[in-house]
């Protein structure tokens, strides 16, 4: 394309071509990088969003550095006289044709061109380039300003006219996309910029233009677009269903801070404090609960348990079993019993679960507790300065087989005594093996807390600011006097 004249500013100055390699150089090495780094993405969970956004993200990188790539390629085509050779032995054309290692499809040779329109002599010259681009042969001719528009959606056509028309007219510069219908039938999108050419009186002479197929740019900016999108309404969701499931467990948990006292009237009451831990690692809320409650004939039901899974479908089921469990203790059903009726419950579910839990009947009047279990870690008894798990009666998993029998042990408590329920989630992650030894180890402090309450803060200053991967729940209870 000849060099057009311009009558407000020099023509600038071609760059070295020294520079130019340069430049090539570190952007095929960013490229690489950038390439090693979304390679790395593509084997990814397709229902994680965040990670196909951030592929999306790298793929439209790629295509940045393709183009710019390309255009530095034949700019240093341009520098080099036309019969010379590349240094390595290789064409100038080879050379920018091997940009990158593994050039993309249609990203490098062919996706820029420049084309002149003469308005005094109604020449039209287009580069090679640029019959590629809009898939015309050269034999066909260039498009004349008339009819280069014929070429574009009927939507885009105004737009080329107007930008065409301020050019020419008021001189403006042309900047705009428009989409064209190539013979082949495939779209592409075009990026156009140009403006006037002027003669030595400073009237328009003619009109250059360079124009650029963005259309794989245009199609990852709308892929991150989308992805990002898609990420968006998953965080929101997630929120959503985190601010919901919180409020179902507030509303199902027991509603005491602080001690309780049951039952509220006689000898032998339970000191009872509880607390719940959330998970270090994950924002959704899980399915564990503890609970204290008084019974009409004064007897007192403890139970903690855990259901697989998180967010609201665990905290609903949470809350069936937990209303379930309380009916059925305030019926007078066994804590063997009722873990069966539990089970029986979780089986005929609509969305099945399984869950692990304990139950526990304390009669004040003899010291007895019975209980019962559901592959849960059974109670932890500190008595004299010394603590030891209960040994648990058979009991499997809720949810996990039909036709079950639970057994119940009996085990007398003293005043004094401090017993312990707590759901598996309370083990640090760096002792999940350890069982309940690290809470054992806190016998010595259990025996000189005065409350239940008192109690429960030292398993919190224990637990509570430790990597877990699980919610947990602890549930004390001091047997007085």
């Amino acid at each position: 394309m000849p060099s057009h004249l311009s009558a407000d500013r020099p023509a600038p100055q071609p760059p070295e071509r020294d520079a130019v390699d340069a430049l090539i150089n570190r952007t095929r090495r960013l490229r690489g990088d950038v390439d090693a780094v979304r390679r790395d993405a593509v084997l990814i969970d397709e229902e994680d969003h965040e990670m196909r956004w951030q592929r999306a993200l790298c793929d439209l990188a790629v295509h940045h550095l393709d183009d710019l790539g390309t255009q530095l390629g034949q700019l240093r085509e341009g520098l080099a006289p036309e019969t010379s050779e590349h240094p390595t032995g290789t064409s100038t054309q080879n050379a920018a044709e091997e940009t990158f290692d593994e050039p993309r499809p249609g990203s490098l040779i062919g996706r820029v061109g420049s084309a002149e329109w003469n308005l005094l002599t109604d020449e039209v010259t287009w580069s090679e380039e640029l019959f590629q681009i809009f898939g015309r042969s050269p034999d066909a001719g260039p498009l004349s300003l008339d009819d280069l528009p014929s070429m574009l959606l009927p939507e885009d056509q105004p737009l080329l006219t107007a930008l065409v028309t301020d050019c020419l007219v008021d001189g403006k510069p042309i900047d705009g996309e428009f989409r064209i219908l190539r013979t082949d039938g495939r779209m592409r999108t075009l990026h156009m910029m140009g403006e006037p050419v002027l003669d030595a009186d400073g009237c328009t002479a003619s009109m250059w233009a360079v124009l650029r197929d963005v259309s794989e740019l245009r199609r990852s900016q709308q892929a991150v677009r989308t992805t990002q999108d898609s990420l968006r309404r998953q965080q929101h969701m997630a929120r959503t269903e985190h601010r919901m499931a919180v409020e179902l467990q507030e509303a199902v948990l027991p509603p005491w801070r602080g001690s309780l006292r049951l039952p509220s009237q006689g000898a032998g009451a339970l000191d009872i404090a509880a607390h719940y831990l959330p998970s270090e690692s994950s924002s959704l809320i899980g399915g564990d609960w503890y609970d204290a409650l008084e019974l009409p004939d004064g007897r007192t039901v403890l139970t903690v348990g855990d259901l697989t899974g998180h967010g609201i479908q665990a905290t609903s089921a949470m809350a069936m079993l937990l209303g379930a469990l309380r009916g059925m203790a305030v019926a007078g059903i066994q804590p063997g019993a009722l873990m069966g009726y539990l089970n029986q419950l979780l089986e005929s579910s609509v969305q099945p679960a399984l869950g692990s839990a304990v139950c526990c009947r304390f009669d004040p009047a003899t010291g007895t507790l019975s209980w019962a279990q559901a592959g849960h870690p059974a109670p932890l008894l500190f008595r004299d300065g010394e603590g030891r798990p209960l040994l648990p009666p058979d009991g499997v998993l809720l949810g996990a087989a039909s036709g079950v029998a639970y057994e119940q042990d009996e085990v007398r408590l003293l005043p004094g005594d401090v017993l312990v329920l707590h759901t598996g989630g309370l083990n640090r992650h760096s002792d999940r093996d350890a069982g309940p030894d690290a809470l054992l180890a806190l016998a010595p402090h259990f025996a000189q807390a005065r409350t239940a309450q008192e109690c429960v803060r030292t398993v919190v200053a224990e637990f509570g600011g430790t990597e877990r991967l699980d919610d947990a729940c602890v549930l004390i209870a001091r047997i007085g006097a």
